[in-house]
């Protein structure tokens, strides 16, 4: 396990660098080490739902293996964090800013350098390293370095720290998210105007709009203006603020605004203001204060359009239950419907609200069947449709809620969440939620489906012998097993598939290793991930991995494994169709489980993920989903192929290792029939992504279209030689890039062997083509002596690419010849000639090849003789 820590009383600074790291570290676990900071807690109480945040009380230590601390590197501010560092072979990463003390860890990779903010040096290398940020992270990345320099003001800030914002300002950072969680010290002549402004300050309400507006003179020029303002927003609790101020010569006019029904830059346009529509400023000389005033009132009754209330974000109609409904039933509404809380009402009327964690406590509890009315919170706060965006956001930062219920006269009219609060802050790039893509009412009824008649038509009776032997192992070790994911899907559609992938409830590598036992194999374990591979003796494989979650009957009893863990497990996978199970204990044998509705997937021909952040979380997937759509002549599912669109145009494939690439692309080009494949990523845009040198033209994919029958040919004409038909068909994608390997290998890290046999399809087969075409009479040897070095690929290469019949017909031909003269010598007779083995050997019997193609020779005498004297031609020594 890693985990990413950072200091006790964590700032912003320090979560920041969290989430920064984790974009570094997508598989490591954020952990709290203790309290955070006030402003962090307000600001996490709102986007709690966002980040997957854990408390270190939640963390097995001993499963520790990496420490990544950010914005500390102090022993005495992590916490009980501190355990790890006992773990044999941790390994510490550290990224901070503090200066050196006698408390500090020692990291086995530490990045400490002299900035204004930790994060600053995380912006840094996603920079570099070229990592997608969204606007949404990109605020909080900059709230992280504008509270560490106060603003970019103290002195300790860097030109380093200024441009890390700078760059997150590009990418969309919003600095009234910014300003709205930063607490700043004020001066003693920035504590005197604020008293100034605040007793001068008037209130109006425009079309349901809080705007307060304040005036002053002063006889010297007081900088931060801006912030004061901001602080009396905070104080008056309006949604736009208007300061007038008479300082030494000019008048400063700031404007601030957290309504997006008020744009202050078109309110201070016309005194040549700058800024934007949350923030402007604007400076007048000789102005008077009472006149700037009138025409700003004037402005605003103008300009201000209603504020967004509840009704406009809300979600209706609501999806209720009542009092005697179970806990069970709920918590099917809930997984149908995807919310995380649901009103329970008496009639007509609100009486409680019944949350997710409620009803997994009490179906932990054996309660399941009992009515929500005994769990559910009867302490509601409520809203009307008129309450404002900002009133909302407040009610739950206060409260820490969730959701707010909208009633009128009694009766629930809609509900406002969290999600729909940040979504109106943020906009279309804040990051939703997970939802299920699958329908729960789709998911088949399978109580009484069982694949036994299924696994004796479509297994052969190995297989068959050792799902029984594994039956009977599980049975007489009192755990459940499954077949999980390809096996089961293939073995619904009557494909053969020898991968089996084992699930265990309970422990995954100990059933491993009496499967190995029983079986007389052997096993390889991997107890940090609870997975295992059993090894035969005739190199047949089995996976093994665990499925395990564990719950608590009631308070304080020992921790028992939850019988739906399997659930849990299938929902990690990639798509419905591989999300199903079978059963292998004896009393269920055969048993199919399908949560997803795999079954009626297939049926329908249907690729179908399980949620909507399947695809941003593991890209690879997209082409899976091609890769499943073309083998099995299915179709990506409408929503489904929505969110494939959207992660490619979010570019969530160039986040891919040149390693994950290459594997998935040699998937799809090992198929039986990639064309088709190779066709949807065109269609998909694909290719610029995973391989930008493709050439995907008109002209390129007719080629593609060649080769399979090519392919086929030389297959007949060699004796059914094997082709690697994944580099044939990246040799054709890749045949306009020339002899550029090295290029080739950087982007997909492709082994020799495959360089090797690149640079025969890439750089010699031009050549031949060359050299086949160049001449219009050739014998038999000749063409022997252009093809001599090509193997079976190179040869399907020629035969799909080149359009000239000539070449194609000496191919064709020099084939069918070479198959039909094999030579009846080989290095044993001109052993037995008297020479001892040398390079020569090669050179003759290349020479009595071409002699044998050209007819020159026919029995096995004639290529001894010729064999001989081509020996003594060349000065060959016989051995004493």
């Amino acid at each position: 396990m890693e985990i990413i820590v950072s200091h006790n009383n964590t700032d912003f600074d320090g979560l920041a660098s969290m989430i920064a790291a984790k974009k570094l570290f997508p598989d490591a676990e954020l952990v709290y080490s203790g309290k955070l900071h006030r402003n962090v807690r307000e600001f996490m109480s709102l986007h709690k739902d966002t980040f997957n945040f854990r408390l270190a009380r939640d963390i097995n230590f001993n499963e520790v293996t990496r420490l990544i601390l950010v914005d500390t590197k102090g022993i005495s501010r992590i916490g009980e964090v501190r355990e790890v560092l006992e773990n044999p072979g941790i390994e510490v990463l550290i990224y901070d800013h503090h200066p050196a003390t006698d408390d500090d860890i020692k990291g086995s990779f530490e990045l400490i350098e002299n900035v204004g903010a930790a994060t600053t040096l995380l912006v840094e290398i996603m920079k570099e390293q070229g990592l997608a940020i969204n606007p949404f992270e990109a605020t909080v990345f900059a709230l992280g370095i504008y509270e560490d320099t106060d603003c970019l003001t103290f002195t300790s800030t860097t030109s380093r720290d200024a441009e890390a914002v700078a760059y997150l300002l590009l990418k969309g950072a919003k600095l009234p998210v910014v300003s709205e969680f930063i607490d700043r010290p004020l001066s003693e002549q920035q504590k005197n105007l604020l008293n100034k402004l605040i007793v001068a300050s008037e209130s109006y309400d425009i079309n349901g709009v809080k705007i307060l507006i304040t005036s002053g003179e002063i006889d010297e020029y007081v900088g931060g203006l801006a912030l004061l303002l901001h602080k009396m927003v905070d104080v008056s609790n309006v949604d736009v603020a208007i300061a007038v101020v008479h300082m030494d010569d000019r008048v400063h006019i700031v404007g601030r605004s957290q309504d997006r029904a008020v744009d202050v830059s078109r309110i201070l346009a016309g005194y040549n203001g700058g800024g934007h529509a949350m923030a402007a400023s604007a400076t007048v000389k000789d102005g008077k204060v009472e006149t700037i005033i009138d025409d700003i009132k004037t402005l605003l009754k103008a300009n201000v359009t209603p504020e967004v209330t509840a009704e406009n974000i809300m979600s209706a109609p609501v999806k209720t239950v009542t009092l005697d409904t179970t806990i069970e039933e709920a918590g099917k509404i809930l997984l149908r419907y995807g919310h995380t809380g649901l009103p329970v009402v008496d009639g007509e009327k609100m009486v409680g609200i019944i949350s997710r964690r409620d009803i997994d406590k009490a179906k932990h509890h054996g309660l399941g069947h009992a009515p929500v009315k005994g769990f559910m919170s009867r302490r509601v706060i409520t809203i009307s449709g008129k309450t404002t965006l900002p009133e909302i956001q407040h009610l739950m930062i206060d409260h820490n809620i969730g959701r707010l219920p909208i009633i009128n006269k009694g009766r629930i009219e809609g509900i406002v969440s969290r999600t729909d609060v940040l979504r109106s802050l943020h906009g279309e790039h804040y990051p939703g939620k997970y939802e299920r893509i699958y329908n729960i009412s789709q998911a088949a009824d399978n109580s009484s489906d069982n694949l036994k008649n299924l696994m004796t038509a479509n297994l052969s009776r190995p297989i068959r012998d050792m799902l029984s032997q594994i039956s009977y192992l599980a049975d007489r070790e009192g755990c459940q097993v499954f077949v999980v994911g390809g096996f089961v899907r293939d073995l619904i559609l009557g494909v053969e598939n020898f991968d089996i992938d084992l699930v265990v409830e309970g422990d995954g590598p100990g059933f491993a290793r009496s499967l190995a036992q029983f079986l007389c194999g052997r096993v390889r374990v991997h107890d940090k991930f609870g997975t295992a591979m059993v090894i035969l003796d005739d190199n047949f494989r089995i996976d093994v991995a665990t499925a395990r979650t564990e719950y608590y009957e009631y308070p304080a009893a020992l921790p028992k494994v939850e019988v739906s863990s399997l659930k849990q497990d299938l929902y990690r996978r990639d798509f419905t169709i591989n999300a199903m199970a079978v059963t292998l204990s004896a009393k269920n044998f055969g048993k199919l489980v399908d949560y997803f509705g795999g079954r009626r997937d297939l049926e329908e021909g249907i690729i179908r993920v399980l949620y909507n952040l399947s695809f941003v979380e593991d890209p690879t997937r997209i082409l899976r989903a091609v890769r499943f759509e073309q083998r099995y002549g299915f179709k990506i599912e409408t929503q489904t192929l929505s969110l494939v669109k959207r992660a490619i145009k979010g570019k969530m494939l160039a986040k891919l290792s040149a390693d994950r690439v290459r594997e998935e692309l040699k998937h799809i080009l090992s198929e039986a029939s990639p064309t088709g494949s190779i066709l949807r990523m065109c269609e998909l845009n694909i290719w610029p992504f995973i391989l930008p040198d493709a050439n995907t033209g008109q002209e390129s994919l007719e080629i593609i279209k060649r080769l399979p029958p090519a392919m086929e040919f030389v297959r007949c004409a060699c004796g059914y030689m094997k082709l690697n038909s994944w580099i044939l068909y990246l040799g054709l994608l890749l045949r306009d890039t020339g002899c550029q390997i090295s290029l080739i290998d950087e982007k997909l890290r492709i082994t020799k062997e495959e360089q090797k046999k690149l640079i025969e399809l890439l750089c010699l087969c031009p050549e031949v083509i060359i050299n086949l075409s160049g001449r219009q009479s050739m014998k038999m040897s000749q063409i022997a002596s252009v093809v001599r070095e090509l193997s079976g690929e190179g040869f399907a290469f020629i035969l799909a690419v080149s359009t000239a019949d000539l070449v194609n017909e000496r191919v064709k031909e020099y084939l069918t010849h070479a198959r039909d003269n094999k030579l009846l010598i080989n290095g044993e007779d001109i052993k037995e000639l008297g020479y001892k083995p040398a390079p020569f050997f090669k050179e003759a019997l290349d020479a009595v090849g071409e002699a044998r193609l050209d007819g020159a020779v026919v029995t096995k005498d004639e290529e001894i003789n010729f064999v001989s004297e081509f020996l003594e031609r060349i000065g060959a020594k016989k051995t004493n």
